[in-house]
């Protein structure tokens, strides 16, 4: 049965001092002036958090054991005090860094990886579209290979780490043929910053994830050698699933932070505040609301490092694929709708003062709704598990 080592414990202490040190004093004022603070990144690659999985010849932790439980407990205290900066690491390292760790060949690897390990640059995953979100396999984005060359004409929506002055290059699903049944044969291609013919669009004005960079991307002939293929031919769509059981992992990390840094709010504010002359916490109807969170918050963190110790299992050899998409399916699940209620909970409890962006509840409630859309909506999660369960597809 899997439990967190010492060492895991040690590692999440360092990454909240880091977190309170580093991210808290600023992170109002980042999120008022949606801010992107790319002078953070550095910092967290010198605390090694994007390099937690991967292996030391390309400047990473070499970790043998527990790899994955270390990104997300990085994960859940980053985003405990703010999400735009637990989804920074979390996409940069499940969207930027691990496709081309697991389908990379050697010379990408050592042309991309070192930079994205150490914070000196980011990479991101361009898979939706505006007209292809759960539906994927609908991509229109089209790749001709012609002369060494793949040509991509196309557009992505909704990337993360896509359009920041450190990103270096970011992963596209495009069209490059059809299979032998008919059907798009989908391929990953590799597109660095400054591509001719690679637009990356004026950033989103979104409700929640203020800091967190997230632009629209454009292809107009843009061209890049047949060299950038990453992985085989045809196999995008196969790479992408892989890399969405992983991210649901850490999204559910993501909202493991969210939901415990309601709890922690909501316990101290039942406390201090007062009405009738007395802490608003000896009321049932406030003290039960947080009763209710605490459990949510317990279960989702079991859910979540239950799915990381799969995944972790998984790597060195043991358990199986289909153990761990279930797994990550039922925590992606349940962790971001208990966060979801979190956020409205906690809302709740600071009344007013919760509808005023000087709280940190407001922000939380704003930055809630996307966990149940992104890496799998909560539709699509509930899909998969009853297909886990043997029900029709």
């Amino acid at each position: 049965m899997f439990e967190l080592t010492k060492e895991h414990e040690e590692f999440r202490r360092l990454v909240r001092d880091f977190a309170e040190r580093e991210v808290a004093p600023h992170v109002a004022e980042w999120d008022r002036a949606h801010h992107f603070p790319t002078e953070l990144v550095p910092k967290m690659g010198e605390l090694g958090l994007f390099g937690l999985v991967v292996p030391e010849e390309y400047g990473g932790a070499g970790l043998e054991e527990g790899a994955f439980t270390y990104l997300c407990l990085a994960i859940e205290e980053l985003g405990r005090i703010d999400q735009s900066i637990g989804i920074t690491l979390s996409a940069g390292v499940g969207l930027g860094i691990n496709p081309i760790l697991t389908y990379g060949s050697p010379e990408q690897k050592q042309r991309f990886l070192p930079d994205l390990v150490s914070g000196a640059a980011l990479a991101g995953f361009g898979l939706t579209e505006p007209d292809a979100g759960s539906d994927a396999g609908a991509t229109r984005t089209k790749a001709t290979l012609a002369d060494g060359q793949w040509t991509i004409n196309g557009a992505k929506a909704f990337i993360t780490n896509s359009g920041t002055d450190i990103t270096s290059v970011v992963t596209v699903t495009a069209r490059t043929g059809t299979d032998a049944e008919g059907r798009p044969e989908i391929s990953a291609i590799m597109v660095p910053s400054g591509t001719t013919g690679f637009t990356a669009e004026p950033a989103y004005n979104k409700l929640g994830w203020h800091i967190s960079d997230t632009h629209g991307l454009t292809f107009a002939n843009c061209v890049v050698p047949e060299g950038n293929l990453l992985g085989e031919r045809g196999q995008g769509f196969r790479q992408f699933l892989k890399t969405l059981d992983d991210g649901r992992i850490a999204i559910s990390a993501l909202a493991v932070g969210l939901s415990q840094a309601c709890l922690e709010a909501v316990t101290d504010y039942a406390q201090t505040r007062t009405a009738f002359g007395r802490p608003i916490a000896v009321n049932q109807g406030v003290s039960f609301q947080v009763a209710d969170l605490a459990v949510m918050v317990e279960a989702s963190r079991l859910l979540t490092y239950k799915a990381a110790w799969l995944k972790d299992e998984l790597s060195a050899g043991r358990g199986s694929v289909a153990a761990v998409k279930h797994a990550a399916s039922i925590a992606k699940l349940y962790s971001t709708e208990s966060a979801v209620t979190a956020t409205r909970i906690a809302t709740q409890i600071f009344g007013g003062n919760g509808f005023m962006e000087e709280y940190p509840v407001a922000r939380f409630y704003r930055d809630a709704k996307i966990l149940e859309i992104g890496e799998g909506t909560s539709e699509v999660q509930r899909m998969l598990i009853a297909r886990g369960l043997g029900l029709p597809a």
